[in-house]
C-alpha cells in the first residue's frame, strides 16, 4: 500500500534525490574526457545542453503547479476534478513531447549550422525520443507530489540518472570499440537519455497501476453518492489550462535561467569567439568548458536546491498566517546557511580548480575555466535561494522579471566580451546575469521583511573567506611543486586533499576567532547541520554550543 509522506519526509526525499542526480549528472561528464576528443564532446554537449532547455520550457514549473491543483481538489473532497486535471495534463504531457522531439529531430541540421559545432547532428537526433516521454513523466510526478507520494518522483529520477549513465557510457564504449569514431560515440552517449526516459516512465507506471488499485479498493468502499463524485466531473479543459500556465509560467522562467545561459554560451560559442580562437582552439575550449567547467560547476549549487525545496512551504505557511517575525527569521536563516556552507564549497572547488580538474579529468586543462565559472557559481547559488524566498512570499512574478533583466545584460555583455575574452567574456556575462537577479531579488525581499543575514559581521566574513583562500592557493601550489615526480593522479590528489584541509580548516577556525557564527547562531540551524556544527566548532568556544 502507498503511504502519504509527510511535508518533511517528502522535502528530504525530493532534496535527496536532487543530491544524487547531480552526482550522477556529473559523473557522466568525465566519462566524455576520457573517451572522446573535444569535437565529440562539443557533439554530445551541444545536444545535451539544448534539450535540456526544451525540456525545462516543456515542464519547468508544471508539476509543481498540478502538484498544487491536485492536493486542493483532494483536500476539498473533489477527486474527479483531480483525475480530469491529471488526465488534462497528461494530454499536454503527450502533445509536448511530440512537437519537442519531431522538431528537435528534424531542426537538428538547422542547428549544427548557426552553432557551427562539428557533427552535433546525429547527438541531437539520438537525443531528441527522450522528449517523447519525459513531459509525460513530469506531469506524473507533479500528479504523485499533489497525493503526496514524493517517492515516487525521486525514484523515478534516480532510475533515470542511473539508465542514463550506465546506458549511455555502455554504448558509448560498445560503438567506440568497433571503430565508429567520436560521432557516434557522442550520439551514443546521446542516446542515454532515451534509456532514461524509459526506466523513469516504467518507474512511474508501476507506481500508478499500485496507487489506481489502491483507489479503486477505496471506492468500492464508499457509499454510490461518493462514487460519483469519484469518477465525475465537467471542468472544462480550458479552465484547468488556464489555471496551469498562470501558475506556472514564473516557475519556468526562473527554472530555464542556467539552462538559457548555457544554451547561449553552446550556441553562439563559434561565432562570438572566432576573432579570439582560431578553430581548432575554439573546439578544445568549448570541450573544456562545457564538460570540464560545467560539470564541477555544478556541484555547489546542489545546496541551493535542497534548500530551496524546503524552505518554500516554511515560508510560504509563515506568510500565509502573517507571521512576518518568522518570516524574516527563515529567511534570514537560510541566506545565513548559504554564506556558512554552499559559499565555501565553490570558494574550495575555485582554488583548488588545477588539481580537481587534473584528478577528475584527463588534464587540468581549462582549469582557469573552472575556476572562473565556479567562482560565479557562488552567485548562482544566492540567485536561487532569493529566488525560493520570493515564492515563499507568494510573489513569483517578481523573480520571473528580474530573470528578464538579468538574461538581457548577460545577452549584452556577453557579445561585448566574448570576441575581446574568449570564454571568460561568457562566464563574466553570466555572474553579472547571476548578481543582477540576486540583488534585484533582496531588494524586494527587504520590501517585504528585512533581511539580517551577517549584520555588522561582513567584513569579519570577507576575511573569513579570502584568507583561507590565499592560504589554498599557496598551499597547492607547493604541494604539486614537491610531488612533481610523483605520477600525475597522485599528485593532484595529494595537492587537492591538503588543499582542502588548509582552506576548510582555517574557515572555521576563522569563522570562530572572528565570531562570524555564535552559538546563537548554531541553535538556529536545521538539526543535522547544528550537530555537525556543535562537534566542529564546540573547541572554540568556553561554553559548548
Amino acid at each position: 500500500m502507498l503511504k502519504k509522506d509527510s511535508l518533511i519526509k517528502g522535502t528530504l526525499i525530493l532534496a535527496a534525490a536532487a543530491l544524487i542526480v547531480r552526482f550522477l549528472g556529473l559523473f557522466q561528464r568525465i566519462p566524455l574526457d576520457y573517451m572522446l576528443g573535444p569535437a565529440g564532446q562539443a557533439a554530445f554537449n551541444s545536444a545535451n545542453t539544448i534539450y535540456l532547455l526544451l525540456l525545462t520550457i516543456a515542464t519547468g514549473g508544471i508539476p509543481l503547479s498540478i502538484s498544487r491543483m491536485i492536493s486542493t481538489r483532494y483536500a476539498l473532497g473533489r477527486p474527479g476534478e483531480a483525475k480530469r486535471i491529471y488526465k488534462a495534463a497528461l494530454m499536454f504531457g503527450t502533445v509536448t513531447g511530440v512537437l519537442l522531439a519531431t522538431a528537435m529531430f528534424v531542426f537538428a541540421p538547422a542547428y549544427e549550422r548557426i552553432s557551427k559545432v562539428p557533427d552535433s547532428v546525429l547527438s541531437l537526433q539520438a537525443i531528441a525520443p527522450a522528449l517523447l516521454l519525459f513531459p509525460i513523466i513530469a506531469m506524473m510526478r507533479g500528479y504523485f507530489q499533489g497525493r503526496q507520494i514524493m517517492s515516487a518522483g525521486g525514484i523515478s529520477q534516480i532510475m533515470e540518472q542511473i539508465l542514463r549513465l550506465i546506458g549511455g557510457i555502455g554504448l558509448a564504449l560498445i560503438v567506440l570499440g568497433w571503430g565508429w569514431g567520436d560521432k557516434y560515440g557522442a550520439a551514443a552517449i546521446a542516446f542515454g537519455s532515451v534509456l532514461g526516459s524509459i526506466g523513469a516512465f516504467s518507474v512511474m507506471m508501476w507506481f500508478w497501476r499500485k496507487l489506481k488499485k489502491q483507489d479503486q479498493a477505496e471506492a468500492v468502499k464508499s457509499s454510490a453518492i461518493e462514487q460519483d463524485k469519484l469518477q465525475s466531473s465537467n471542468l472544462p479543459y480550458r479552465t484547468i489550462y488556464k489555471e496551469i500556465f498562470r501558475t506556472s509560467i514564473p516557475a519556468v522562467v526562473t527554472a530555464m535561467t542556467v539552462q538559457f545561459l548555457y544554451f547561449f554560451d553552446m550556441t553562439l560559442f563559434m561565432r562570438l569567439t572566432q576573432s579570439f580562437y582560431n578553430e581548432n582552439s575554439a573546439t578544445r575550449v568549448l570541450a573544456d568548458y562545457t564538460t570540464k567547467a560545467m560539470g564541477i560547476a555544478g556541484i555547489p549549487p546542489i545546496l541551493a536546491i535542497a534548500l530551496g525545496a524546503s524552505i518554500i512551504p516554511v515560508i510560504s505557511s509563515a506568510f500565509s498566517l502573517n507571521n512576518m517575525k518568522e518570516v524574516q527569521r527563515q529567511s534570514s536563516l537560510v541566506m545565513r546557511i548559504v554564506c556558512f556552507t554552499g559559499v565555501p564549497v565553490a570558494l574550495l572547488l575555485t582554488v583548488a580548480s588545477y588539481s580537481v580538474t587534473g584528478l577528475l579529468f584527463t588534464s587540468p586543462g581549462g582549469s582557469g575555466t573552472v575556476a572562473m565559472l565556479t567562482a560565479g557559481a557562488i552567485f548562482q547559488i544566492t540567485m536561487m535561494t532569493s529566488n525560493s524566498i520570493l515564492y515563499g512570499l507568494n510573489q513569483p512574478k517578481l523573480p520571473m522579471n528580474h530573470t528578464f533583466i538579468g538574461l538581457g545584460l548577460k545577452v549584452v555583455s556577453s557579445i561585448a566580451l566574448a570576441p575581446v575574452l574568449g570564454v571568460y567574456g561568457l562566464i563574466i556575462g553570466s555572474t553579472i546575469c547571476f548578481i543582477v537577479i540576486t540583488m534585484l531579488n533582496i531588494r524586494a525581499i527587504n520590501k517585504e521583511v528585512k533581511l539580517n543575514v551577517l549584520g555588522s559581521k561582513w567584513v569579519a566574513y570577507m576575511v573569513a573567506i579570502a584568507v583561507p583562500a590565499l592560504a589554498g592557493w599557496g598551499a597547492e601550489y607547493g604541494v604539486l611543486a614537491l610531488t612533481d615526480a610523483w605520477a600525475n593522479k597522485l599528485s593532484y590528489l595529494a595537492a587537492g586533499a591538503v588543499t582542502s584541509i588548509v582552506v576548510g580548516g582555517l574557515y572555521i577556525v576563522l569563522l570562530a576567532a572572528l565570531r562570524v557564527i555564535t552559538p546563537e547562531d548554531v541553535r538556529s540551524f536545521p538539526g543535522p547541520l547544528r550537530k555537525v556544527l556543535n562537534l566542529i566548532l564546540k573547541p572554540f568556544y568556553r561554553k559548548a554550543v
